[in-house]
């Protein structure tokens, strides 16, 4: 099965699930037999008690007291946490030991000090292991799954208790008197497994989201740079600099502004950052202040292409490519916007491409002047002559039609993946409080 038709089979299973969520159909228990407590309403057969009594707490040792590099028994720091999915194993670690305390496999593992708390990172231990300092484990009862531990736990966001001190911390005091809801076994994992085949559906949806940005970047370097041909095309691409296709290199004005939410024909500025990765991001704007309406001067027009002229080093030369106009957006003056020339007969699209590919993007932090540790400038001189390899104008298009097919794919899945984690946000809402019950 490939991989769109295995994520639509998987697609179909959530979306069914989520449907039945939001309207619950004869497979769910009526909403009757609630109850008040501390925690709200929960169904009358759930119980809230404080999580201590559920769980075995352990908190993390010394890497010091460990002799590495020799066992199958895996140690946890942080890092491992932020850099793995939901499960931890001896792969997901290069730290490994051979005899010491431990503890038991489906163990639930957690950030107790620093700023990791907030990130809410909450892992599953797969098998015997320990972790450091910064980590604490809690060891479910027989009467507590521990999938269904791993979900409440991130749904409660155990950052809220932490101590707000100078270091954050989590400690038994927090963990132990937490109340905590419980359900009946069978709809623990119930529950579980509804949540695990939307995680499910997310993996595999990241998981094909990188795989077509890998070949969107692997068809950019062939077709950009003429060592790939599409079908129809051949002759030599001519020599020349972007120069000699653009007509006016805008910038716009220092001006005062505000965090209110733009309204529809509200005066705006373009912040810097709404250049990410070629994409254009309209409503990363800020409002204008009204005694500064008047100042501004250049707004963002279609079919060009902005970079960003002043910036810090890793973000000085951005682009993004702006397919239509924007009367009301204006742009300041950190931006460049390039106009071109139409009898130039030079595609828009294409040299935008051109301009985001790696090579370009390594020049543009290249001819920018400024020291290395702050803002950095392109001027106006220097990205006029940039070298480009110009193809026919009619294989600008083509190519320029290829990247944006891709592009449209990407988004498409990338508005998949929105869609489905705001589903599982919903779907855990109504499981974890009883709203909705599973049979």
């Amino acid at each position: 099965m490939s991989d769109q038709a295995e994520l639509g089979a998987d697609a179909e299973i959530v979306e069914r699930g989520a449907a039945e969520v939001r309207e619950p159909s004869a497979k769910y228990l009526a909403r009757s037999g609630y109850k008040q407590t501390e925690v709200g309403l929960i169904p009358s057969d759930w119980t809230v008690s404080p999580l201590g009594g559920y769980v075995t707490l352990t908190s993390g040792a010394s890497p010091s007291l460990f002799k590495f590099g020799t066992g199958n028994l895996p140690y946890y720091k942080v890092e491992q946490l932020s850099n793995s999915g939901k499960y931890l194993n001896h792969q997901s670690t290069p730290y490994l030991f051979q005899t010491g305390p431990t503890v038991s496999a489906r163990s639930v593992v957690f950030a107790k000090r620093g700023a990791a708390i907030a990130l809410n990172k909450v892992r599953i231990v797969n098998e015997a292991s320990f972790m450091d300092t910064n980590l604490m484990a809690l060891s479910p009862a027989p009467c507590l799954d521990c999938e269904y531990l791993y979900y409440a736990l991130g749904y409660i966001g155990l950052w809220r208790f932490a101590d707000t001190t100078s270091v954050p911390q989590i400690n038994n005091k927090h963990i132990k008197p937490l109340p905590f809801v419980l359900p009946p076994f069978d709809e623990q994992r119930a529950i579980a497994t509804a949540l695990s085949d939307v995680d499910a559906l997310i993996a595999g949806l990241e998981r094909l989201i990188a795989k077509k940005r890998d070949i969107k970047q692997a068809a950019m370097q062939q077709l950009l740079t003429g060592q790939t041909r599409l079908q129809g095309f051949s002759g030599e691409w001519h020599q020349g600099i972007f120069g000699d296709v653009v007509i006016a290199l805008d910038a716009g004005v220092s001006v005062n502004s505000t965090d209110a939410e733009p309204a529809l024909d509200t005066p705006c500025v373009l912040k810097t950052s709404a250049l990410v990765g070629g994409k254009f991001l309209p409503n990363e704007a800020k409002v204008i202040e009204v005694r500064d309406v008047g100042r501004a001067r250049t707004s963002a027009k279609g079919d060009t292409i902005l970079v960003s002229r002043m910036n810090t080093p890793m973000l000085v030369g951005e682009i993004a490519y702006v397919a239509q106009d924007f009367d009301s957006l204006f742009l300041p003056d950190r931006v460049w916007m390039a106009r071109f020339n139409i009898s130039k007969k030079v595609d828009v699209r294409w040299m935008a491409f051109v301009l985001s590919s790696q090579p370009y993007r390594d020049l543009l932090r290249d001819v920018a002047t400024g020291t290395s540790g702050s803002m950095k400038n392109i001027s106006k001189n220097a990205l006029r002559s940039l070298p480009i390899r110009f193809p026919s104008p009619k294989e600008q298009t083509a190519i320029a039609t290829v990247l944006s097919d891709m592009d449209a794919e990407l988004c498409a899945l990338e508005a998949r993946l929105t869609k489905t984690r705001a589903i599982k946000q919903g779907m855990m809402q109504e499981l974890l409080t009883g709203r909705t019950r599973l049979v």
